[in-house]
């Protein structure tokens, strides 16, 4: 018996910034006994509330199951255990198959890709010793992924139940350089608060990420809606009926989207087509309102709720034109958008500085290398 199908504990992989939300969001789904930890958090969950995390969470990385957890001091520790799990139960020898890895603190194993490669070859070993046959190894998209969590001598070996990343949501078909993280995204929607009673507005839209996100949000479409299959469903203990029935209530909770409730714009025509293609692969698409256009053009945006992620070098490069388009945004939040309440998400903190406004908070948030900061803005 794995250690998840004992204690039913599973660990939540959190982007560092998003811990207090995702926790919510947890409880919120029916997650029980949360346990803060390093770079996410530990949780209890029946199988229904396993695979309503994976189906509905926006805010979470991946979901890991616990199968084994002991001392490993060196490569033949970790080798002899890993090769002597029973792999059988999650894949077969024509099924593909990842292994990631992170590893700290410990004297003979310092490389995440070598402690990956060993657990590779331990399950590729195991098959070959018992079935006389190997599945193959797919990096990009594999059938199964396998994770080694090892601090100092303590190692897990984790089931993965997502099946790849969370923020991986199925909508984004087009991109522009740079662009949002889904989760990122989903995190900002959710720290403004807003619930749909006003309009909400993203003037440097780019390729619809924040749209998308505040679309599925106000909807009630679970994040996991396009993805085409979960890890969980090749647990041994998978049940497909309760699969379905999450699924069909998930469904039933969905509601609408309002004419002119959200809306937005980028100065490049190639990011709005990318947005509008994006939003394309959503229910009530055609409600969100489109249109090319520089936001120093916009008449105005009083009263609404304001979301963008400005470009921070990569879209537009040279520092001088950078301070000159935030000092730009600070003059038309300031002229054009009374009563407004603004959350701008900025990869590179230093260019907040060029804003000009007094924030209401900075919040740090740090995904895909980025030592970001989600910042409020209060228009009067």
């Amino acid at each position: 018996m794995f250690e998840y199908q004992k204690n039913r504990r599973f660990f939540a992989q959190i982007p560092e910034g998003l811990e207090t939300w995702a926790m919510q969001e947890l409880t919120a789904l029916g997650a029980a006994e949360i346990k803060p930890a390093y770079h996410g958090a530990y949780f209890s969950a029946t199988p229904a509330v396993l695979c309503r995390v994976n189906y509905q969470s926006r805010l979470l990385t991946r979901v890991l199951a616990p199968l084994k957890t002991f001392t490993c001091p060196d490569r033949e520790a970790l080798y002899r255990v890993a090769k002597a799990l029973p792999w059988s139960q999650f894949l077969g020898p024509k099924n593909t198959f990842a292994v990631f890895a992170q590893v700290s603190e410990n004297l003979k194993l310092t490389h995440a890709g070598f402690a990956a490669l060993v657990v590779k070859d331990a399950i590729a070993d195991h098959f070959s010793q018992t079935l006389g046959l190997r599945p193959n190894v797919d990096p990009v998209r594999p059938d199964v992924w396998i994770n080694l969590n090892l601090r100092g001598s303590r190692a897990i070996l984790h089931f993965d139940t997502s099946g790849s990343s969370l923020h991986r949501r199925g909508y984004r078909t087009e991109s522009v350089p740079a662009p949002m993280q889904e989760t990122v995204a989903a995190a900002v929607i959710r720290i403004s608060g807003w619930d749909g009673a006003g309009p909400l507005y993203d003037p440097m839209c780019g390729s619809g990420t924040l749209l998308s996100e505040a679309l599925m949000h106000y909807c009630r479409l679970p994040a996991g809606m396009l993805r085409k299959c979960f890890g969980f469903e090749r647990m041994p203990d998978f049940e497909p009926e309760v699969w379905q029935t999450v699924r069909e209530t998930a469904q039933a909770a969905v509601r609408p989207l309002p004419e002119g409730l959200i809306g937005g714009s980028d100065i490049s025509g190639q990011a709005v087509s990318a947005a509008r293609a994006n939003l394309a692969n959503l229910p009530y698409r055609h409600r969100v309102r489109l249109k090319t256009a520089a936001f120093e053009n916009l008449r105005s945006l009083e009263n609404q709720t304001i979301v963008c992620n400005p470009p921070y070098g990569i879209r537009l490069g040279r520092p001088q034109e950078m301070a000159s388009l935030y000092r730009a945004l600070g003059d038309f939040l300031k002229q054009r958008c009374k009563g407004a309440t603004a959350y701008i998400f900025v990869g590179d903190r230093e260019l907040l500085k060029h804003v000009g406004l007094k924030p209401g908070f900075r919040h740090p948030i740090k995904t895909g290398g980025l030592d970001g900061r989600l910042v409020k803005y209060e228009l009067f």
